[in-house]
Formats: C-alpha cells, structure tokens, sequence
C-alpha cells in the first residue's frame, strides 16, 4: 500500500513533534554519592514508622552534620530555609550549602520519601536549593513552597504536549490505514 503526500507529511509532523517533546521532559538526577554522618536506621527488625520518622527528624539536630552554618539558614523540618536574600553568597559560598545537603542525605538514606510539614519533598528542597544558589532569575529565592507551586504549574503543559502527541499518533494512524 503506497502513501499519499498527505500522509507522509501527517507521520512526519507526528514524529517530529514526539521527538521534540520527548526531549525537553526529563531531567538528570545529578546527587551524586551521599556523604557525610548518616544516624543508622538500626536492624532489619526495626520497622516502627515513629521511629523511623523519628530518626529521619534527628538529622535535622545532628550536631556532626550542623556544625558551621547559622542557626537562622538552617533547613528545619518544616521544609523551610529561612535565607535572606542579601545572604545567598553567604549561604551557597559557605557550609550552609555543603551541611543542608548532608541533613538532606541523611533523611533521604534514612526514609526516601520523607515529606517535610510544608508538603515538599528531598527532591522540592534539592531544586530549591540549586535554583536559588544559581545564577539565573531565581537566585536568592529560598522559598520552597513558591517553587512547589511554580514547578507545578510547569507539569501542566508537559501533560498537555503528550495529550497533543498521543491524538497526532491516533490521527496520524488514522490517515494511513
């Protein structure tokens, strides 16, 4: 069966638009090795969840992994990085940067998928982090649960782009048989 003009250049849109979609959605998960004191969740017996939660909590008060960053930047358990942001060189040039990811390793090694009380995750304080000790527009911005809401606003058109390719695949199927 031969393929009308119109049919190729429907495929052709269809694949091209996948692709390109395809290509902006993910991201690299650039953590690298976890280091630092990371309090043991204890033997394979210990499955209490207060306890386990308990302990995550601990890192927060660790005094081996918060040593020289200021009480005040600290990240605490509500998921909140109070930073001013005539701070920011302070925070991302001294420990503080260095002993917030070694507390945010020693939860993730210790419940993966902790939930601060402000409903961010390892992950939503990671980028925060990232973001406003970087040099785009959102520098000196520590407010995580402004990200959070950014970030979510941002999934929607993802959702969107493969709705579109999904209904292009389905026309596009369609119009060749």
């Amino acid at each position: 069966m031969a393929l009308t003009k119109t049919q190729l250049l429907v495929l052709a849109a269809a694949l091209i638009y996948i692709s390109l979609s395809c290509c902006k959605m993910g991201s690299a998960d650039e953590d690298g090795p976890a280091t630092g004191n990371v309090p043991q969740t204890g033997g394979a017996g210990e499955f209490d969840p207060a306890q386990i939660v308990a302990k995550a909590l601990l890192c927060f008060n660790n005094k081996y992994v918060y040593i020289s960053c200021e009480q005040s930047f600290r990240l605490n358990e509500g998921g909140d990085l109070n930073v001013p942001k005539d701070k920011t060189d302070e925070f991302c040039n001294g420990a503080c940067l260095t002993e917030t990811h070694l507390v945010l390793n020693c939860v993730d090694h210790i419940l993966a998928n902790f939930v601060f009380y402000n409903k961010a995750t390892i992950r939503d304080v990671r980028d925060t982090v990232q973001a406003a000790c970087g040099s785009g527009p959102e520098r000196g911005n520590f407010n995580v649960e402004e990200r959070m809401a950014e970030t979510s606003k941002a999934r929607k058109p993802a959702t969107y782009q493969i709705l579109v390719g999904l209904a292009l695949m389905v026309l596009g199927n369609g119009l060749l048989f």
